[in-house]
């Protein structure tokens, strides 16, 4: 879900790191998916204290909008449980939580669990 899955914010954070990672420990699959990315300038405004949490939220929900997010993901990778990955230690303030609750509302029967 991140904008950039090659940057190093943390250790094995980088896209290759993580399919590696996911596939060994886990047997799961790693897919980068820019449709649940925010925008480069809207996530900098709210790093940077431009904006704050309910202007980038409103954003975010904006841009799953207008790139009609629900219709373009196949709904079928979700058939098997399935992780939303960022760098935000928790959903509280994390656009996971937004993409997530965002897809459960418009697809109805998706569970969201935050851990």
């Amino acid at each position: 879900m991140r904008l950039n899955n090659t940057s190093q914010l943390a250790g094995f954070s980088k896209r290759a790191d993580l399919a590696y990672f996911l596939k060994q420990i886990l047997g799961a699959d790693y897919r980068h998916e820019p449709l649940l990315a925010p925008k480069g300038n809207l996530l900098k405004a709210y790093r940077k204290g431009q904006i704050g949490w309910p202007e980038y939220e409103a954003g975010f929900l904006s841009l799953m909008r207008e790139r009609q997010v629900e219709q373009r993901l196949d709904r079928g990778l979700f058939a098997q449980p399935t992780v939303l990955l960022c760098s935000e230690p928790t959903a509280e303030r994390c656009h996971r939580r937004l993409a997530a609750e965002y897809l459960a509302q418009r697809w109805g029967d998706v569970e969201v669990i935050h851990l």
